[in-house]
């Protein structure tokens, strides 16, 4: 059986985040694009995290960074709690050392063309 997508969609990878990270579709809206990157961040595809955060802030978005972020952790689920127009709030648990932490963010997308990407985020505690 295949393994489900990291993003909580219940589907498979192939069936979800897979084609994003691909290239061969876009996400049609905000959430699915945060669950893309989300997922993303699952499977180290830092290239795609790049790609998919707005060129305006993209310079702030170490490539070394990120990579070293994303495995440094073990992904264990995303919840997301509001997905409205341009923002999506959510919570990426996930385990760092040992120890679960959870990130809780509110982010805004800007749609350029027919894409959504990364704008911002603001942190909970």
């Amino acid at each position: 059986m295949a393994d489900l997508c990291p993003c909580n969609s219940d589907l498979v990878y192939h069936k979800c985040c897979e084609p994003y990270h691909q290239n061969k579709t876009i996400p049609a809206k905000p959430e699915t694009l945060m669950r893309s990157r989300y997922c993303a961040y699952a499977l180290h595809k830092v290239d795609y995290l790049i790609e998919t955060t707005h060129l305006s802030i993209r310079h702030l978005h170490q490539k070394t960074a990120i990579k070293a972020w994303a495995e440094a952790n073990v992904w264990l689920r995303l919840e997301i709690c509001f997905a409205k127009e341009d923002i999506v709030e959510f919570k990426a648990y996930y385990q760092h050392k040992g120890k679960i932490q959870v990130h809780h963010e509110r982010s805004i997308f800007k749609k350029e063309g027919e894409r959504w990407y990364y704008l911002s985020g603001s942190y909970f505690d």
